[in-house]
């Protein structure tokens, strides 16, 4: 197996403005997540959130402690939201335990010395392990989550291009964690856009992965300032940072669906700052 990373800095939002799109798309966009029997992720500064992706087809892989963890585990001081994206079912070993995902079901891993390791239980069909990390002060224990045991929100219209389903799995509602919250938001059919209106959220960073896509449609994800938008043109199976300062939204060529992270100081979803989407820029 191999294991690669990289770390990717904050950036100012004045110094944001000045990017252009290769600058954005280094500093903002992971293009590629998933590669076979290999574990790829970025150690974000914002929050020290891990983003990544394992992809066990011919052996299992472990999740290492990369270097800038300074621990003997990659859980020792981190909990870690799993999901499964790959057709084929996996295996996720924590320790003495052992889960079993299928497509588009959920793990959560708390902290705690102990190897976490993924295997797929096809190689025809490989089992695919997106999953976002961060730091945590307690050790709560593993808990599997599937749809059925989501706080599920059904939002938007076909009339506005976003009727979706807005599923949160691994949240306060669901299960304890010290920061990390994660869903999984699927739109309907003739629907393109997500988070829409769009706001920021101070005090929590997120990231977005966007699957479901055909390989022929793109999606264009917008970030910055309300005032001072960008976008990035992304494929299925990417992944896009998005800063506490930025928004994070996006529209498509195709329904899709996307799972979204955040990490900060508080679990709170009233927090949002909201925009008129007549006053975006």
């Amino acid at each position: 197996m191999k294991t690669n990373y990289e770390i990717r800095y904050a950036a100012h939002p004045e110094d944001a403005k000045s990017y252009d799109t290769q600058r954005i798309r280094r500093d903002f966009l992971i293009e590629k997540v998933f590669s076979a029997d290999e574990v790829n992720m970025v150690y974000s500064m914002y929050d020290r959130m891990v983003v990544g992706g394992a992809m066990p087809v011919n052996e299992e892989l472990e999740l290492e402690a990369i270097d800038p963890l300074k621990a003997p585990y990659f859980t020792t001081r981190r909990e870690v939201g799993v999901f499964n994206v790959g057709q084929g079912a996996g295996l996720v070993k924590v320790g003495s335990e052992t889960f079993e995902l299928g497509f588009k079901e959920a793990l959560y891993i708390g902290s705690g010395d102990r190897s976490v390791v993924f295997c797929s239980k096809d190689a025809q069909q490989p089992a695919k392990f997106y999953f976002n990390s961060t730091t945590a002060h307690t050790p709560y224990p593993c808990k599997k989550v599937t749809k059925a045991d989501a706080v599920v929100a059904h939002m938007g219209a076909l009339e506005t291009s976003n009727e979706r389903d807005i599923n949160k799995m691994i949240v306060n509602q669901v299960l304890p964690t010290c920061q990390l919250q994660m869903g999984m938001t699927e739109l309907a059919k003739g629907s393109v856009w997500n988070t829409m209106p769009a706001h920021v959220h101070s005090r929590r960073m997120e990231a977005y992965f966007y699957f479901e896509v055909p390989a022929d449609q793109a999606v264009c994800h917008f970030m910055g300032e309300m005032n001072e938008t960008r976008h990035i043109w992304m494929k299925g199976d990417q992944a896009v940072l998005s800063p506490e300062w930025s928004i994070h939204s996006a529209a498509a060529t195709h329904n899709y669906t996307f799972i979204w992270g955040m990490g900060g100081e508080n679990l709170d979803y009233g927090d949002q700052d909201f925009s008129l989407i007549t006053d975006i820029r």
